[in-house]
């Protein structure tokens, strides 16, 4: 009986032992994982964070950048040249409005010279830099100088035969300019009528001055050459888009049609009041007075 008791006793001994052997077992492996666990979040909160160089997005953001940086410093040559081709054309406006009887073929012989300048020194410019790309996306950049370039053409035109010079034959004599493996720079036909309008300008002057010199029958027909450009770009103007600058040069063209109306009616029906106007400076004209900026 006493035997059994010890055996008994022994066992359950034995047992305890046994799962108090397990039990620490399993908190130290549970200790050295959270350990292991803690140590690792250590580590990899201290890694220094980078980028990879040959991340692809970094590659793509570069690209994109260089695009951009190419594309600024086009338009910034773009403008440029555009204003070469303004500040020279103007010259050759210049040059025209030197006309009279006496010196007509000396001064349009100079003025076709200089005009051939700006189209093979400075248009050129143009052509090379816009060869090849979107030329609506840089036209605000280059459109000043082509309307300016537009207005001297026509003028020069009109005071050596009379006649417009039209969208074709602008660009017909752009085309020895343009490589024939790449699509020629082309004015497009809004650049031409804003250049146009302004023509309107530089006729008006060009009338009052030749009434002053006596030419009155030249001055008539230039009012019916800008009453004709007048009357076609009213037709059409009410179909451009809103945003277009022609909308806002029809008001000056009306204002040189009138002015030269008003110069051609009172030389006409008042002509006797006027006779020592032709061909002198009679302090009774009805220009005396009158400031170039309203002229």
């Amino acid at each position: 009986m006493l035997l059994c008791s010890s055996s008994a006793a022994i066992r359950r001994i034995s047992v305890s032992w046994l799962i108090m052997a397990n039990n620490s077992n399993f908190k130290s492996h549970r200790l050295s994982r959270s350990d292991a666990a803690a140590l690792a979040l250590e580590n990899y909160t201290k890694r220094p964070r980078t980028m990879s160089t040959h991340s692809s997005l970094k590659d793509a953001f570069s690209s994109y950048a260089d695009h951009l940086n190419a594309l600024n410093e086009k338009r910034e040559r773009i403008v440029k040249a555009s204003r070469d081709v303004t500040m020279n054309s103007k010259k050759v406006i210049f040059q025209v409005h030197r006309i009279s009887k006496a010196n007509r073929e000396e001064v349009l012989e100079k003025a076709e010279k200089d005009l051939a300048a700006v189209r093979d020194q400075h248009i050129s410019r143009l052509v090379k830099e816009l060869q090849g790309t979107d030329f609506w996306k840089l036209r605000r950049a280059y459109s000043p100088g082509v309307q300016e370039y537009v207005e001297a053409a026509t003028f020069f035109k009109f005071c050596q035969t009379g006649t417009l010079l039209n969208l074709d034959e602008i660009n017909a004599s752009l085309l020895p300019l343009s490589d024939s493996s790449l699509e020629p720079l082309q004015i497009n036909l809004l650049d031409y009528l804003l250049g146009l309008a302004d023509l309107t300008g530089e006729l008006m002057r060009l009338a009052i001055g030749r009434i002053s010199d006596g030419e009155v029958e030249y001055s008539e027909r230039i009012c019916q050459f800008v009453r004709d450009i007048y009357r076609e770009l009213t037709l059409l103007v009410p179909l451009m888009d809103d945003g277009s600058d022609m909308k806002t040069k029809m008001d000056t063209m009306l204002q040189s049609v009138v002015k030269i109306e008003n110069a051609c009616f009172s030389v006409r029906v008042r002509g006797s009041e006027y006779i020592p106007l032709l061909g002198s400076s009679d302090p009774s004209s009805f220009l005396v007075g009158v400031s170039d900026a309203e002229l």
